[in-house]
């Protein structure tokens, strides 16, 4: 039996850069148990229900390294077609909130990860050169049984029209598989931006546009979009019926939002609102999952749904699974716990 050794994680005091600079350079040697069953990712089959989100792999060396770790899909952090830089510290505030059934004002911060923290990076990206040969080599050392999805989100101008967002989405998704990557998600939810690009989801005209030109630029690869809290059955309806011709799943809760205050009552991230991940969000996105997969059904639609928001338990998984999720995304777990997803596979053996 080896000697427990304390895997590297994310260091939420250090820059995004920080971390970025400071993958883990070597794979860690560890058995990974089994999970019986027959598991699928968009239609692909995969050795487990278990994925990581957007968001901890920031680069090709991250990616590696929880693939070792037992996770089955591994979703590349949002790319865009020119560099964006991070938002400044904090990134990740840990917070101290109740389970949340919607947006909420006034949530406060906590000194440490207690289950659920506001996620505050706004998207950065690498230029295009840079992540795009990340990408090809990232896919030239993944186990070709592992699947390599790249999420990708448009960067407009402010006087750019509907089209003009539309070809920068499909101008990424297109860049993203010509890389190497088996998979593409489009990011239609981020809470921590006002613009087009993050709040996609709430307009599904607009977002059936951009779906459209992504599948043209993709042709058949697997196609994924990620949606923000939704918890209005006609809005869920809206989605559905404009998104569903043209991707083969939807990934949700992508996040809820919240503005945050410090110990002394005072408004953090200048008052504006920031996306609440982790624990404080499991409730409310399984019910999501609940909720759009009944609508599927109905419309007798082969539109597959991924779960994420709170992810940290094998009984966490068998929730998104119960709800009618094909498979399931850890983010925040992974990055307080490089071993969740053993033990959680560990679980689910048992």
């Amino acid at each position: 039996m080896r000697p427990h050794v304390q895997l590297p994680r994310y260091d939420r005091s250090q820059t995004y850069r920080w971390n970025y600079d400071h993958a883990p350079a070597d794979l860690p040697v560890v058995d990974v148990p089994p999970v019986a069953g027959e598991w699928t990712f968009c239609g692909r089959p995969v050795r487990s229900p278990l994925g990581i989100a957007a968001g901890p792999l920031l680069n090709g060396r991250w990616l590696l390294y929880y693939a070792a770790l037992g996770f089955d899909v591994l979703t590349y952090k949002t790319t865009r077609s020119q560099a964006r830089d991070c938002y400044p510290l904090p990134n990740l505030q840990p917070v101290a909130s109740e389970p949340m059934t919607g947006p909420a004002r006034g949530m406060p911060a906590a000194d440490e990860m207690l289950g659920s923290w506001a996620v505050s990076f706004g998207m950065p990206s690498k230029a295009p050169e840079d992540w795009r040969a990340d990408v090809a080599w990232t896919r030239s050392r993944l186990p070709p049984e592992k699947l390599l999805s790249v999420s990708v989100v448009a960067t407009p101008q402010p006087e750019w029209s509907l089209d003009e967002l539309a070809d920068d989405f499909a101008r990424c998704a297109r860049w993203a598989i010509e890389s190497g990557a088996d998979a593409v998600e489009t990011n239609f939810s981020c809470p921590n931006v006002s613009s087009r690009d993050g709040q996609l989801y709430q307009q599904p005209r607009a977002a059936g546009v951009v779906a459209q030109r992504v599948r043209e630029a993709i042709g058949t690869a697997p196609y994924l979009i990620k949606i923000g809290f939704v918890r209005d059955a006609a809005l869920a309806g809206q989605i559905i019926d404009t998104l569903g011709p043209f991707a083969d799943g939807l990934s949700m809760t992508n996040c809820i939002s919240a503005t945050v205050v410090g110990a002394a009552g005072q408004p953090l991230f200048g008052g504006e609102p920031r996306g609440i991940g982790g624990d404080a969000i499991r409730s409310a996105s399984v019910a999501q999952v609940a909720l759009f997969a009944d609508l599927i059904r109905e419309r007798a639609l082969n539109l597959r749904l991924v779960g994420v928001g709170g992810i940290s338990l094998a009984q966490h998984v068998r929730e998104y699974l119960a709800a009618g999720a094909e498979s399931v995304h850890l983010a925040s777990a992974i990055m307080v716990d490089p071993e969740v997803g053993l033990r959680i596979r560990r679980e689910l053996a048992a």
